[in-house]
C-alpha cells in the first residue's frame, strides 16, 4: 500500500475557507439580528461572544451560515450538536484539493459531482458548504430519524439545497454503505465524521472538558445541544471501531466510490486503521491534516 502524503498543508485554515481571520460581528449581526443578544466584549475591547453558552453558539453559526452560504433557514434540535462552522468547511475545501490530483489539477465543480456524506447530521453542514462552494449534489445518510428529519427540514426550506441534496435514513447502524446505495449509483467522494467515543461516559467526559476550557460551568449533566446526542458522540468501540468497519465495508463499494474518507480524530488511531487498509488491499492513501481552532484535525482518505 502506497501512503501518499497529499501536500496540502497551510498555515491556518485553508485559503479558501471563507471564514479566516476574525469575525466581523457587525455585518453578522445585519444578516441575523438575534446575534445581537449574545454579543459581549471581551478584555481588549473586541466583540465576541461566550462559546461556552450553547445558545450563542448556535446564534453565531447561524449568521455564518446566512451570511456566507445564503441559507434562507437553518436551525437544529436543542438536542444535537452545533458544529464550529472554519472547522466543517476545511473538510469540504481539502476534498476539492483531492478530487482536483485525479482531474488535472482541476477541481470539479457542478451538480455532476455527487458527494456520499455517512452521517449528514440534523445540521446538515457538509452539504450545505459543498453546495454553495463547489456546486457539488450530496446524498446523506442517517441513523437517528429525529436528526434525518432535521436535515430534511433544512433541505426542504432552502430552495438551491432542495435540488442537490437528499437524505436516506439508515436502520442499520452497522453498515455505511449496504442495503443504502443502488447498484448503478456512483459517487465521487464519500466524507464521514464519525462518532469517536466509545461510550456515553467517556463522552459526558469529554464535554466537560470542553466546558472547562472554555471557560464555562462545568456540571454532571454537561448541557445536551453543547455536547450532543448519544449517536452523534459514542459509538461502541468509539471511532476506530467505526472507520474499521467502513473500510472492511467499502471493499464492496469500490467500483461505486472514487474516494473513501473519514476523520480521525485521535492520531494514535491512524497507525492501526492503515493496517486494516492495507489487508483489504487499499493502494493509495492519504492523511490530510487539517486546521481546526486550537487542534489538528487528520482525515484518512483511500482508493481502490
Amino acid at each position: 500500500m502506497e501512503n501518499n502524503e497529499i501536500n496540502l498543508h497551510f498555515e491556518g485554515l485553508h485559503p479558501r475557507n471563507k471564514h479566516v481571520g476574525k469575525y466581523d460581528f457587525d455585518q453578522l449581526i445585519k444578516t441575523h439580528p438575534d446575534l445581537n443578544l449574545h454579543v459581549i466584549k471581551n478584555k481588549v475591547g473586541e466583540k465576541t461572544i461566550n462559546f461556552s453558552n450553547p445558545i450563542a453558539v448556535k446564534a453565531l453559526n447561524k449568521a455564518l451560515l446566512m451570511h456566507f452560504y445564503n441559507l434562507k433557514y437553518w436551525n437544529i434540535p436543542k438536542t444535537n450538536l452545533c458544529p464550529p462552522i472554519p472547522g466543517r468547511a476545511e473538510y469540504i475545501h481539502h476534498i476539492a484539493d483531492v478530487l482536483a490530483t485525479t482531474n488535472n489539477g482541476e477541481i470539479p465543480t457542478g451538480k455532476s459531482v455527487r458527494i456520499l456524506d455517512v452521517g449528514i447530521g440534523a445540521n446538515c453542514i457538509y452539504p450545505i458548504i459543498g453546495n454553495h462552494e463547489y456546486g457539488w449534489s450530496f446524498v446523506g445518510t442517517e441513523v437517528d430519524k429525529q436528526s434525518m428529519l432535521s436535515a430534511k427540514t433544512i433541505i426542504s426550506k432552502n430552495p438551491k439545497l432542495s435540488e442537490h441534496v437528499s437524505v436516506r435514513f439508515n436502520d442499520n447502524r452497522r453498515n455505511a454503505f449496504k442495503y443504502l446505495l443502488d447498484s448503478d449509483e456512483r459517487f465521487d467522494f464519500v466524507m464521514c465524521n464519525p462518532p469517536f467515543h466509545s461510550s456515553r461516559e467517556e463522552a459526558n467526559e469529554g464535554s466537560k472538558r470542553k466546558i472547562k476550557n472554555l471557560g464555562g460551568k462545568v456540571t454532571d449533566k454537561p448541557v445536551l445541544n453543547f455536547s450532543g446526542q448519544n449517536n452523534e458522540l459514542w459509538c461502541e468501540g468509539g471511532e476506530l471501531a467505526f472507520i474499521r468497519n467502513m473500510i472492511y465495508e467499502s471493499v464492496h463499494f469500490k467500483h461505486q466510490c472514487k474516494w473513501f474518507s473519514s476523520i480521525v480524530s485521535k492520531k494514535a488511531n491512524l497507525k492501526p486503521l492503515y493496517k486494516h487498509l492495507k489487508k483489504v488491499g487499499v493502494t493509495n492513501s492519504t492523511t490530510l491534516h487539517l486546521a481546526n481552532g486550537n487542534k489538528s484535525t487528520q482525515i484518512i482518505c483511500w482508493h481502490f
